[in-house]
């Protein structure tokens, strides 16, 4: 299984591009973020006549999560179990859930297509927001592997996080100052790996960023933040057999700020190849 994250921007405003790179890439599971579109604005009939299955998450021109597959998606879940919402307006009684998790089984994996609330600014009420968010991720995940240890997860998506000082090259992005690089920002990701999930992808893709901002130029002096992530339980993890980040998805007519993630994954066993060990 070819297994792929991509933030597209707009999935309308990309839809032939989205479709032409998971052809051409020959990708079997797209988990797509910022769709921006209703679930029933999506553009499915140009991903079925590729040949996908889809299942999209969104409630307007913001946010929106999917995930297209070759093979039929199953035990479609909007949200995960405990997940918050986020009143936009102060005095609600009620904090709405956003459009930002969708979960499907697909080839005996429990794949979840995730984008992370930004946080906006520290100290920002959508701040303490994304900490709750990825606090009752954790739990959920915790949960999960606890009652199935075996089971094959993926966490896949924009986490809105650069873990470590390397995947951060935009100066506009400073530690203490800004998000997606504070301490509890990073407590939280550890968080995660400590429930049982691993990073895939930095073992075998060590250098290289997902994201570059449109502005200043950051692309072209490559001043970006990786901020785009798979993490995969153990028995996800011991079935990565390579990994990429493809860089070149940034360039062209009408990117994305963000470009695609890729894992193959090799479910046939550890005897049978010669596959790297990530977990």
């Amino acid at each position: 299984m070819r297994l792929a994250t991509w933030n597209v921007n707009s999935v309308r405003a990309r839809v032939d591009r989205i479709v032409g790179f998971a052809v051409r890439e020959g990708i079997d599971v797209l988990a797509m973020q910022e769709i921006k579109c209703k679930a029933d604005q999506f553009p499915y009939e140009q991903f079925e006549e590729a040949g996908y299955h889809v299942e999209a998450h969104g409630f307007s021109q913001w946010n929106g999560v999917a995930i297209a597959s070759r093979e039929p998606l199953t035990d479609v879940e909007v949200g995960f179990p405990g997940m918050p919402g986020f009143a936009k307006e102060p005095g609600l009684l009620e904090a709405p859930p956003e459009a930002r998790a969708i979960g499907a089984t697909v080839g005996g994996v429990r794949v979840w297509s995730l984008y992370v609330p930004n946080g906006r600014a520290l100290g920002d009420p959508h701040f303490d927001y994304k900490l709750d968010w990825l606090s009752a991720l954790t739990e959920y995940t915790t949960d999960a592997l606890t009652e199935d240890p075996d089971l094959a997860l993926a966490l896949v998506g924009d986490f809105n996080i650069a873990p470590t000082d390397a995947d951060n090259g935009d100066p506009a992005v400073v530690p203490g100052f800004s998000t997606h690089v504070s301490p509890l920002e990073r407590e939280a990701f550890a968080a995660l790996e400590e429930a049982g999930l691993t990073d895939v992808v930095r073992p075998l893709v060590p250098i290289g960023f997902t994201y570059w901002d449109y502005k200043r130029l950051r692309f072209p002096k490559n001043e970006g933040m990786r901020i785009d992530f798979i993490l995969g339980s153990h028995g996800f993890a011991n079935a990565v057999a390579g990994a990429s980040i493809h860089r070149n998805e940034r360039k062209g007519e009408l990117p994305s700020d963000h470009v695609p993630v890729v894992v193959d994954l090799d479910f046939s066993g550890p005897d049978d190849d010669d596959r790297p060990m990530i977990f």
